[in-house]
């Protein structure tokens, strides 16, 4: 089976540098793919892809070794396996409050008898090679985000569940959780305490662990902090980058 290269920099001691990406568009997806991203996150929660559009862009990614991830809009078995068959190498799974929720997507991620994910690799076949059922447990990954305040009470039993890769940080929704603002980069008191947190159970359970970033500075920090995958920024925002061009001109 094709390797998972997000494991492989893991296993070499090194960090994973994401893209998110939230529009749909196979030819944008190639580019960014070849800008030399590790992997790339096609986000269909706050994102604006549909499944086909999805699979195109995994299609796309494929050109190069970037790891092509998704993010589901919700805990739905059904919609993991569809994003799996498609060839996503990794699924990371929204507002994951308790264990039970957490074992429900892990599950849905792994064929028996570590899951309940049914047979159907459509894409995964092709992207991950003839063998991809045999090894397709061991190398796609599973990342829940902790994001609620409920989601934190149950942190230390969510990070024990067999099968979870990785917890993952929504800084935004974590700061709205926690009565405070609603921002990425974050550096509220509040806020920074639940991160620390959440990161030192992840490597307490012997799990990754990710943060949301949304600049190359922070993300850096992040990772000096011992986060070893990290979102730097987005599709969006490197459009919106084009405002200070044009404020240039006049």
């Amino acid at each position: 089976m094709r390797a998972n290269r997000i494991r492989t920099l893991w296993a070499e001691g090194k960090p994973v540098f994401n893209c998110w990406i939230t529009l749909p568009g196979a030819l944008a997806a190639e580019m960014l793919a070849h800008q030399g991203w590790h992997s790339l996150t096609v986000d269909t929660q706050h994102g604006h892809s549909d499944f086909a559009q999805m699979a195109a862009m995994f299609t796309a990614i494929s050109t190069t070794d970037t790891v092509p991830l998704m993010r589901v809009a919700w805990n739905s078995p059904g919609d993991v396996m569809r994003a799996l068959d498609a060839g996503a190498y990794g699924v990371i799974c929204p507002n994951i409050d308790t264990a039970d929720d957490c074992a429900k997507f892990v599950g849905a991620c792994h064929y028996p008898p570590a899951g309940y994910r049914s047979f159907g690799p459509k894409r995964g076949l092709l992207y991950g090679g003839p063998d991809y059922v045999l090894h397709a447990n061991e190398t796609i990954l599973t990342i829940v985000q902790i994001e609620t305040r409920k989601g934190l009470d149950n942190l230390e039993a969510i990070a024990a569940v067999p099968g979870l890769d990785m917890l993952y940080i929504g800084p935004s929704d974590l700061g709205l959780a926690l009565g405070r603002e609603a921002r990425q980069n974050q550096t509220d008191p509040v806020v920074m305490e639940a991160v620390d947190r959440i990161l030192a159970a992840a490597k307490k359970a012997g799990l990754h662990a990710g943060m949301h970033c949304t600049s190359a500075d922070y993300a850096l920090e992040m990772v000096a902090k011992g986060f070893d995958f990290v979102t730097v920024t987005s599709d969006e925002m490197m459009l919106a980058s084009g405002k200070a061009e044009r404020a240039k001109m006049g």
